[in-house]
């Protein structure tokens, strides 16, 4: 199959992009840099040049593909809403390149405020786009879904290796700088996780698979303690690690504030069963515990 993958060079979309040509599918990537491209071209994969925000680059890449496989997204969180509401028209022009074909279009959503008191599962409706939470790309995929465009959901949790880890990465950042590792209150809100190995073969499974208006959850574990994760990320900078109030924690963690505390558990037994997913990399602490702090 002919995939157009955005987000190509991205920490999640470059092992895409390789899980696939390993797989034996050719693959266009979005490059908008010479780097870029080199690493598309080094992975066995087509260049095509544009960028994320450049809507015609999008609709040539997906009017040239069989199916297209979006992971882009700007990852600057201090800029939630500004960057959502980018996403917005660049999945509805890749959208466009694909109404009434059969041509299958996989997008990528998150975890958050899924479900409370209990761990998310893939039958849980996407979340309205709100100020709380403007992400809108679960949203665009139902009203592009509604035009005749063959769509699919992977929900990811904080996908991780030795070099990144989500929303965690950042979290370190802010340890280094306080000095401190923190969680808020007893810290026993869970965030799901999995290695990005097994998230790539994920996607490449739900392509695949090919099942119209599916939603998947990329989940390894289904939650690992934020009290656990703060205490990993201790060690590995060997600072000290406390518990600070909910109410301190916008001064303190800055944008993140608005993350840490939440609950992000999610079950994915339902994608286990669907697409015979088997999750085998490292665990989230492990990966943790293995990474070289002092280059981070």
């Amino acid at each position: 199959m002919r995939v157009f993958v955005t987000g190509a060079t991205g920490f999640v979309g470059s092992t895409v992009v390789r899980e696939l040509v390993d797989a034996g599918h050719q693959v266009i990537g979005l490059a908008r840099s010479d780097a870029g491209a080199k690493s598309l071209t080094d992975a066995g994969a087509e260049v095509h040049r544009g960028d994320f925000v450049d809507l015609e680059s999008l609709r040539t890449g997906a009017a040239k593909s069989d199916a297209v496989i979006h992971t882009a997204f700007i990852h600057d969180f201090s800029k939630f809403a500004e960057n959502s509401e980018i996403e917005r028209p660049a999945l509805e022009a890749i959208g466009s390149a694909l109404v009434g074909s059969d041509r299958p279009l996989i997008v990528t959503s998150g975890l958050a405020l899924l479900a409370k008191g209990r761990a998310a599962t893939e039958e849980d409706p996407p979340v309205p786009v709100s100020a709380s939470y403007p992400r809108a790309s679960e949203a665009t995929a139902a009203s592009l879904e509604a035009l005749g465009v063959r769509t699919a959901v992977v929900r990811l949790p904080q996908v991780h290796d030795t070099v990144k880890q989500g929303l965690i990465t950042y979290a370190i950042h802010v340890a280094r700088e306080k000095g401190i590792s923190a969680y808020v209150g007893e810290g026993r809100n869970r965030w799901a996780a999995a290695h990005r190995l097994d998230v790539a073969r994920l996607y490449r499974l739900a392509l695949e698979k090919n099942a119209a208006g599916a939603r998947y959850h990329a989940v390894a574990e289904e939650g690992v303690p934020a009290r656990d994760i703060a205490e990993a990320i201790g060690r590995g900078l060997n600072v000290p690690v406390v518990s600070i109030a909910p109410e301190e924690t916008a001064g303190h963690f800055g944008w993140l504030g608005a993350f840490v505390g939440m609950d992000l558990l999610a079950s994915s037994a339902q994608t286990r069963e669907r697409l015979g997913w088997k999750p085998t990399g490292p665990t989230l602490l492990t990966d943790l515990g293995n990474m070289r702090y002092s280059q981070s």
